[in-house]
C-alpha cells in the first residue's frame, strides 16, 4: 500500500469509502422498509384487539370462559397464520394463549407499550414478544372489561412466529437478492466514475511527478522540454496548479542560479588568467633587471645601477598594488567588510581627495576640476569606502587621461541625497568592454592603462563598495567626454 502511487491509493480508499456507504445505505433502506411495513400492518390491524374484546363468549360469570377463548383463538390463528393472540390480566401476566407446547418464553407483557398504543403514540409501536425472550414486535391491544370494568387486555401479537419464518425465506430468495444486486450495481457505477474522476484530477500530479522525475534524471537540460507542460500546469486554481506554479518558479530559479554558477564559473577562470598575465609582466620584469644586477654587478655603473633597481622597485610596487586590491576585493566578497555609516558633507570629502592627486596630475600636465552645486545635503555612507571609491575613479582617469587633459568631479542634489559624476577628456572605453566592466573577469589594464596598474580590479571594488551602500555605478556616454562614471549616495536620516 506504501509503494502505490498516489492515484491507486485514492482510488482503493474511495473504494473502500464507496462499499461501506453501500452497506450502510443497503442497511439504513431494508431498515426503512422494515419500520414502513410495521407501521403499515399496525395500522392496518389496529382494531383486531378490540374486535375480539367486544366477544362476549370470552367471559362469564366467573372469569374467563377458556372453552370459548381457546376456540376464538384457534379460528383467528387458522383464519390469518401470522397473528398470536393473547389475554393479559391487568397486570400484564398472560392468562390465556394457544401456544404449541414449549414456544412461551414470557409468563408476562410490559404494559407501557400497550399504554402507549391506547395512548394514540406515533406508529408502529413495539411490544414485547412472548414466545421470544428478546423479541420485540408490533401488536394491537384492546382493553378487556368484565361487569363494566377493566378486568385485563386482548394482545395480538401482529407478526409471529409463522410471519417470521415466511418472512425470512422470502427475504432470502428475494429481498435481499434484490438488495445486494443494487447495491453491487450502485457501487460498480461509482467506482468507475470514481475511478475516472481520480484519473482526471491526479492528471496534472502525474505530469508534474514525471517533469519532476525527468528534471532529476537529466538535470537543467529537461526544462526547456518540459516548459510546455510546466506552463499548463502552472494555470488554473486549486492545490494542484499552486504546486505547479511553485514547481515552475523553482525550476526557473534554479536555471537562473545555473546559469549565474556557469557565467561565474567562467569569470572565475577567466579572473585567474588575468591575474596571472597581470602578475606575470611585472615579475618577469623584476626578475629579469635582477638578474642582470647579479651577473653585471662588476660592470655597472652606478647610474646604470640605480635605473635598475627603480625599475625592478616600480616593477615590485605593481606586484604590491595588485596583492591588495585582490585582498580588498576578497573581502569584500566574501562580507568581511561592513560598511559603516556617518553623516558627512561629500563635498569636503571630494576637496581631500583632490589634494592627494595634485601633484600626479600637475606632472601629467593635467588639471583637476570640482563642479560642485551649492546647498548639497549631508550624505549617510562609509567615509572610508567613499573616499576609497572616489580615490580609485580619479586614478583611473588620471592614469587614462592624457597630457593637458582634464577629470572633473560634479555634485548634484537628487532624490534627498548627491548625485556624484566623474568624467575626464581621455580616449573613453572602448565597446567591446563596456558591457562587463564592473564584473570580476574584466581588467582593463591591457586595453586602457599604460601600464601603471590594473584598473579594471579598481572598478570592480568601486562596484562592490557601492552596492554595499544600496547603490550601483553606471558609465553613461556624454558628448565631448571620455569615461564617465556615475553613482548617487543616500541623504543623511532627518538632514
Amino acid at each position: 500500500m506504501t509503494r502505490a502511487t498516489l492515484s491507486r491509493r485514492l482510488s482503493m480508499v474511495f473504494a473502500v469509502l464507496l462499499l461501506a456507504c453501500c452497506g450502510a445505505s443497503a442497511w439504513l433502506q431494508m431498515r426503512s422498509s422494515g419500520l414502513h411495513e410495521q407501521e403499515v400492518v399496525q395500522r392496518l390491524s389496529g382494531g383486531l384487539a378490540a374486535h375480539i374484546a367486544e366477544n362476549s363468549e370470552l367471559m362469564q360469570p366467573g372469569g374467563l370462559n377458556q372453552a370459548a377463548v381457546k376456540d376464538l383463538f384457534d379460528k383467528l390463528m387458522a383464519v390469518n397464520p401470522s397473528v398470536e393472540v393473547y389475554l393479559l390480566g391487568l397486570d400484564g401476566r398472560i392468562e390465556a394463549q394457544a401456544a404449541p407446547p414449549g414456544h412461551m418464553k414470557r409468563e408476562r407483557v410490559a404494559l407501557a407499550p400497550i399504554r402507549k398504543l391506547l395512548a394514540g403514540a406515533p406508529l408502529p409501536i413495539l411490544g414485547d414478544d412472548p414466545r421470544s425472550a428478546d423479541a420485540a414486535k408490533v401488536f394491537s391491544a384492546a382493553p378487556l372489561k368484565m361487569g363494566g370494568r377493566d378486568a385485563g387486555y386482548v394482545y395480538v401479537v401482529l407478526q409471529g412466529e409463522d410471519y417470521d419464518a415466511l418472512a425470512a425465506n422470502v427475504a432470502t430468495d428475494n429481498v435481499l437478492r434484490t438488495t445486494l444486486w443494487s447495491m453491487a450495481l450502485v457501487a460498480l457505477l461509482g467506482l468507475i466514475a470514481g475511478l475516472a474522476a481520480f484519473r482526471l484530477i491526479t492528471r496534472p500530479l502525474r505530469e508534474l511527478t514525471k517533469a519532476v522525475k525527468r528534471f532529476e534524471t537529466e538535470g537543467i537540460a529537461s526544462l526547456e522540454s518540459e516548459a510546455p507542460t510546466l506552463e499548463r500546469l502552472s494555470h488554473g486554481s486549486g492545490e494542484i496548479a499552486l504546486l505547479g506554479q511553485a514547481f515552475t518558479q523553482m525550476t526557473r530559479r534554479i536555471a537562473e542560479q545555473w546559469r549565474e554558477l556557469t557565467l561565474q564559473d567562467q569569470q572565475r577562470r577567466e579572473l585567474f588568467a588575468n591575474i596571472s598575465h597581470d602578475l606575470r609582466t611585472p615579475l618577469t620584469s623584476l626578475h629579469g633587471y635582477l638578474e642582470t644586477l647579479l651577473l653585471k654587478a662588476g660592470t655597472l655603473s652606478d647610474e646604470e645601477r640605480r635605473r635598475y633597481l627603480e625599475i625592478a622597485l616600480g616593477q615590485s610596487r605593481k606586484v604590491g598594488r595588485l596583492a591588495q586590491e585582490l585582498f580588498e576585493l576578497a573581502r569584500l566578497e566574501y562580507g568581511v567588510v561592513k560598511p559603516e555609516k556617518e553623516n558627512f558633507a561629500l563635498a569636503d570629502l571630494v576637496q581631500d581627495v583632490f589634494q592627494k592627486f595634485e601633484l600626479a596630475a600637475e606632472a601629467r600636465h593635467q588639471q583637476l576640476r570640482p563642479d560642485i552645486a551649492p546647498g548639497l545635503p549631508v550624505v549617510s555612507a562609509d567615509l572610508g569606502m567613499i573616499e576609497r571609491v572616489l580615490t580609485n575613479l580619479l586614478d583611473n582617469a588620471i592614469r587614462h587621461t592624457p597630457a593637458g587633459g582634464e577629470i572633473e568631479v560634479q555634485l548634484r542634489p537628487a532624490n534627498a541625497g548627491v548625485a556624484v559624476q566623474v568624467s575626464d577628456t581621455g580616449p573613453g572605453i572602448p565597446g567591446e568592454l563596456q558591457k562587463g566592466l564592473f564584473v570580476r573577469p574584466v581588467f582593463l589594464s591591457g586595453a586602457r592603462s599604460d601600464g601603471s596598474g590594473s584598473g579594471g580590479l579598481g572598478l570592480v571594488i568601486v562596484q562592490r563598495i557601492l552596492q554595499l551602500h544600496g547603490s550601483d555605478i553606471r558609465l553613461v556616454p556624454q558628448a565631448g567626454k571620455g569615461a564617465v562614471f556615475r553613482f548617487q549616495l543616500g541623504g543623511a536620516q532627518g538632514a
